[in-house]
């Protein structure tokens, strides 16, 4: 399996398990995790998932943008079938040009 693992700016140690289409950091504990499948070029984000113990830190967004700028550098658009996808990319212009 092809793992990468980058340090956020916040500290967050987000891996991405290519091979799974998985973006993932543990946090005491316990895994956040962004799943995607690659059709084509296009990156479809499937689902976001933060334990409900640890929501209102921002991780999901920190996943979500992670994986949204590693779709940019790879050239992929980005199809939000996840609802939070679909609205972090909506209240966050920058990302707007990666939709397909």
């Amino acid at each position: 399996m092809t793992t990468t693992t980058t340090m956020t700016p916040e500290g967050l140690d987000i891996v991405h398990h290519s091979e799974a289409g998985r973006f993932e950091a543990w946090v005491e504990g316990l895994r956040c995790e962004v799943d995607y499948t690659l059709v084509g070029s296009v990156m479809h984000i499937t689902h976001t998932g933060v334990p409900r113990q640890l929501e209102g830190r921002g991780l999901a967004a920190a996943l979500v943008q992670h994986a949204l700028q590693w779709a940019r550098t790879q050239g992929h658009r980005v199809r939000p079938v996840c609802s939070y996808v679909e609205v972090y990319m909506r209240r966050h212009p920058q990302w707007q040009d990666l939709r397909a």
